[in-house]
């Protein structure tokens, strides 16, 4: 699979940039667990908004190991050309522009899953975007509007006539948002109908999930997002079912899991400030345990669990939490110490 000059494994297995979630630590733990491909969280493309503390996160990363994508909101032509020369100007490798966000305060704007609306405005958006920058650009975008108005293949047309070098189709429309299951029959036609890449997104949760959309639809790659919370490892679930290999994930055994966890803690801590990294991890913490809380005593442990503010207390926590499933955690699973104390 190629994206413009880079070269893919095929069928590439991808994560999606989702908000709030897939910051470097998260991509580069995803990276270690397979993922070809990782998205930044989506960041706004007007000048004002991208200084922002807080989209600094979200946009280019030096040090960042593999290709650096950033995706970009946006619904006016020059100021989305202006990003993306600055993303690229920033060591950018690919930019996405996103037309498949289907948040109400992205919707207010005009942005994200509404430019489906308005395939002229949406033409002119990736007219300007790739007329303004050497490297690849793509789109992610949904089946429509609503189910009255799928118009996905017309899009996909229209992005290819744009210039885009790949297709990222979330098989929903905008007022599915994600419920329901995901339209794989129309990612089938989308990908008949052009001849750049097609990445199906959606509801692929598995390694036995993987291989029935990929021969479903036909798409040279798969785009992870929510199943991936929580599952990192996911990526390497889904190569060895390609491959047609065995493979038992960390989740397995508790010292497993933890490693995971401190290993991602750790790297989270270097990249964070203390504070910032304890309060921002604990969403992470969350998906991690939530499959364990299957009682309510389960489940008052993870919540003062995650309430918990220390460093060390809240390892303390997680090793007991895990030790009450019946697993003993063991001096395999030390904790990494080169983060900051809380």
């Amino acid at each position: 699979m190629r994206i413009g000059p880079h070269e893919l494994a095929s069928p590439a297995l991808m994560l999606a940039p989702m908000a709030g979630f897939t910051d470097l630590p998260f991509r580069s733990l995803c990276r270690r667990f397979g993922a070809d491909y990782a998205v930044a969280e989506m960041t706004a493309s007007r000048e004002d908004l991208r200084a922002r503390q807080k989209s600094r996160t979200r946009w280019v990363e030096p040090g960042e190991r593999g290709l650096k994508v950033v995706q970009l909101l946006g619904a006016d032509p020059a100021v989305m050309a202006e990003a993306a020369r600055a993303a690229e100007a920033d060591g950018a490798d690919v930019v996405d522009v996103n037309m498949g966000c289907p948040a109400k305060k992205v919707l207010s704007r005009e942005c994200g899953s509404a430019l489906m609306k308005d395939p002229a405005l949406a033409r002119e958006i990736l007219e300007a975007v790739v007329g303004a920058v050497k490297i690849p650009v793509t789109l992610k975008m949904r089946t429509g509007w609503d189910r009255e108005h799928r118009n996905a293949v017309e899009f996909a047309r229209m992005a290819e006539a744009a210039g885009a070098a790949m297709i990222v189709v979330h098989g929903r429309t905008r007022a599915d948002g994600f419920r329901g299951e995901a339209e794989y029959d129309t990612i089938a036609r989308v990908r008949r109908a052009v001849a750049l890449p097609v990445v199906a997104n959606g509801d692929v949760d598995s390694g036995p999930k993987a291989l029935a959309v990929l021969a479903h639809t036909g798409a040279a790659g798969l785009m992870i997002g929510r199943a991936a919370m929580g599952r990192p490892w996911i990526f390497a679930e889904m190569r060895a079912a390609l491959e047609g290999r065995s493979y038992t994930p960390p989740a397995a055994s508790a010292e497993g899991l933890l490693r995971v966890i401190l290993d991602h803690r750790a790297e989270h801590f270097d990249y964070y400030d203390a504070r910032r990294a304890m309060r921002l991890f604990r969403k992470h913490l969350a998906h991690y345990l939530k499959p364990l809380a299957s009682t309510p005593e389960a489940e008052a442990r993870l919540s003062a669990l995650l309430a918990e503010e220390d460093a060390q207390a809240q390892t303390d926590r997680v090793r007991a939490f895990l030790e009450a499933h019946g697993v003993g955690t063991g001096a395999a699973a030390a904790e990494p110490q080169h983060f900051p104390a809380s």
